[in-house]
């Protein structure tokens, strides 16, 4: 999910880019272009991965 999250932030950072924009004067490509990262960084740490962890089993 983080990955398509930061798929669009790209894609709106490479939009912005080309069309030499910015939506205010906070949200700018380069502000979407951190965001996917850290959208893509959290994606390949595995976070949001909805991974359970297996219960801890007792051997006898």
């Amino acid at each position: 999910m983080l990955a398509i999250i930061a798929a669009v932030f790209f894609g709106l950072a490479l939009l912005l880019d080309l069309a030499d924009a910015s939506i205010g004067s906070v949200i700018t490509g380069g502000t979407l272009l951190t965001a996917g990262l850290l959208c893509v960084a959290l994606h390949l740490a595995g976070v949001g991965a909805g991974v359970k962890r297996p219960a801890f089993r007792r051997r006898r």
